[in-house]
């Protein structure tokens, strides 16, 4: 195998060990090429300027403005996150990457994530990620030229609403009915913690148009312009900036043509957007242990305590590597499955990849809340405070469970791995 000379030249951010992946510090990676590189400069500078100076006032408003998501596309980023392939004819304007890939998605989505806040991550890109691509994957042409080109163009928001009062993971029990009456449906029920709900403009609704069981689900595009779309702000631990709501739908009057896909074919459309959801969920955690991992070096370099600087006890240091192991482990698995997912029939990955995608997004939480602790211990009180130098510390401290939790939860996740594999292996 030939070496490679390392340039120092091509070295990435601001130099804080581990506070960036390997190959920012000069490491040799197969996975990024020059594409990667300049994407990646790219989406820095539109965070570093748009994003990050805000977080903390649209954090306590608990929403993001709206012109954000069209800036966001003026920049390359909104269509970035819907999947592997880059929806062309719907955001022409909004030209690709050369050879764009999910190694580009993965760079968008740890990116942004470097602002230190769930909320506004949910809030930007979250709810374009998981309610856009039973459309695309899904719908019919018709309503994907009609839904498609003014959420990737940041002209409309659109959430996804899966998980009710009654059941989350359990999706084969959800309540929501929609009823035919001619050429409508006719949609009643409630859903709860939904990401973008207040703001959104377009609902892909998981609905009950059959008789119990997977077998009776149906997905729909509901507008909020239908009427009888009632959203609640709901008032969570943590992403305050997503917009979470609980919808209640009342008589809404939904047209056929809005059914996307097969009528009772719903679960199936689910799960097939579950593994790409739990990636991005993957991609977001692992890089807020990172930032949990970076203020905290940066803070002890600062710190002084009993003569000395934070990082000079011995205690601090053992803290700081217990984190870096971690999070440098999950990245690399997490890089694993990108490239399994670079490289697989979507068919495959359905079939192969379900397993080691919870796993992973199991290990990815666990880590997460393992240095959002270990953070707040080295920050010690300015971690207990809004603001101030332990500020991304104090609100990722409360947001480590909306990633443990939605998305599958762990224990969920763990089992899943092991049937998966059970199931994969004829045992």
């Amino acid at each position: 195998m030939n070496q490679l000379p390392i340039v120092e030249s091509n070295k990435y951010g601001d130099g804080v060990p581990f506070g960036d992946p390997n190959w920012y510090r000069l490491y040799n990676s197969p996975y990024y090429k020059d594409t990667h590189v300049k994407f990646r400069s790219q989406v820095r500078e539109f965070v570093d300027k748009e994003i990050t100076p805000f977080c903390r006032e649209w954090d306590e408003a608990k929403r993001i403005p709206l012109d954000l998501f069209r800036k966001a596309s003026a920049a390359g980023l909104l269509p970035g996150v819907v999947g592997g392939v880059w929806p062309k004819q719907y955001c022409p304007n909004v030209p690709a990457p050369a050879d764009w890939d999910h190694f580009h998605e993965l760079i968008l989505i740890d990116e942004i994530c470097r602002c230190g806040s769930g909320g506004v991550v949910w809030g930007l890109v979250e709810g374009l990620q998981i309610g856009l691509p039973p459309i695309l994957h899904f719908g019919s042409e018709s309503l994907k030229k009609k839904v498609a080109p003014p959420c990737l163009q940041g002209e409309k928001v659109i959430c996804l609403c899966i998980s009710e009062p009654y059941a989350g993971s359990d999706v084969a029990s959800l309540r929501c009915t929609a009823k035919r009456e001619g050429d409508v449906y006719v949609v009643n029920g409630e859903k709860k913690w939904i990401t973008n709900g207040m703001f959104a403009d377009y609902f892909t609704v998981a609905v009950r148009t059959g008789g119990p069981g997977k077998d009776g689900l149906s997905m729909l595009l509901v507008e909020k312009s239908m009427g009888g779309v009632e959203c609640t702000q709901m008032h969570c631990t943590g992403v305050w900036a997503s917009g979470t709501a609980f919808v209640t739908f009342t008589d809404v009057r939904v047209p056929v043509g809005n059914l996307i896909g097969v009528e009772n074919q719903g679960f199936k459309q689910i799960m097939y957007n579950f593994n790409h959801e739990r990636w991005g969920f993957i991609v977001q955690a692992n890089r807020f242990a990172r930032v949990c991992l970076e203020e905290s070096l940066s803070y002890s370099l600062r710190r002084r305590t009993f003569g000395k600087r934070l990082i000079d006890h011995q205690v601090i240091r053992w803290k700081l590597a217990e984190m870096a192991r971690q999070v440098e482990c999950t990245h690399a698995m997490l890089e694993t499955l990108t490239f399994q997912m670079c490289t697989m029939t979507p068919e495959d990955q359905n079939r192969l990849l379900g397993g080691d995608t919870a796993l992973c997004k199991v290990q990815a939480t666990k880590v997460f809340e393992y240095c959002s602790r270990e953070s707040q211990q080295i920050f010690g009180g300015a971690s207990y405070v809004r603001g101030g130098q332990g500020e991304k510390v104090e609100r990722l401290a409360r947001e480590v469970r909306a990633y443990a939790i939605p998305g599958g939860s762990e224990e969920i996740m763990l089992d899943l791995g092991i049937k998966q594999a059970l199931r994969n292996a004829k045992l």
